[in-house]
């Protein structure tokens, strides 16, 4: 029996010039859609970057166990609201993957190599951002995880793959975070750099939310991966 291949996932694409050289696959949070972070490219000062293409996917339509199964874009079902347990659902987190992993390839066949590559995400989006990432087989740009945390924590170790672990990684939380927690946030955080990662940590007095500072900081980090 042959496996069925990812389906690609509809998505918004803003690119600085008509011919991008790089790009930044940028997922977004529980209940949004790819709209979301339009904006952002819009405040950042572009002319820092070389040609990229942003590509803002649309995750599927799901159920969610914690809002009684109501059905909205989700990158994997959340089960529990107990952080002391696993709330992600597997399944969910591996097709998700899969189905990013049919984006890199799509940015490939358009003439933009893995290295070239950022993989970035906001909360649930940079759960799916850090877990294909760290297991991807080819080395990318960077790794850009906000307000997030570092889904089935316990088989990274075992899964990761040689090829990100020098990856730059950008890792941002609100001490004010009340949706992920900021101190749950900073334990994936600990847990990256006990495994050796390069993480950038970066704390903000902010909420479930992207502050101007983390915005401003967002794009020097972009700059520098993206021209290295």
């Amino acid at each position: 029996m042959t496996s069925t291949a990812p389906i690609i996932l509809p998505t918004v694409e803003l690119s600085t010039t008509e011919q991008p050289t790089h790009a930044v696959i940028w997922l977004h949070g529980l209940g949004a859609d790819g709209h979301d972070f339009e904006p952002v490219v819009e405040a950042f000062n572009v002319d820092r970057f070389p040609p990229t293409r942003f590509v803002f996917p649309h995750a599927p339509m799901r159920p969610v166990t914690i809002n009684g199964g109501y059905v909205m874009r989700a990158w994997y079902d959340i089960v529990s609201l107990d952080f002391s347990a696993r709330r992600e659902d597997p399944a969910g987190v591996l097709e998700s993957a899969a189905q990013l992993e049919a984006l890199i390839e799509r940015e490939n066949a358009r003439g933009i190599p893995d290295e070239r590559i950022v993989l970035a995400g906001f909360s649930q989006g940079g759960a799916i951002a850090l877990h294909t990432a760290l297991r991807h087989p080819r080395r990318l740009a960077g790794i850009l995880a906000l307000s997030t945390y570092v889904p089935l924590a316990d088989s990274l170790a075992g899964e990761a793959h040689e090829a990100n672990r020098t990856t730059p990684i950008f890792m941002a939380h609100g001490h004010g975070d009340t949706v992920i927690p900021y101190d749950f946030a900073e334990r994936s955080g600990r847990l990256l750099a006990e495994l050796g990662y390069p993480i950038d940590w970066h704390p903000y007095f902010t909420e479930h939310s992207i502050a101007m500072e983390e915005l401003r900081d967002i794009e020097s980090w972009l700059a520098m991966v993206l021209t290295a």
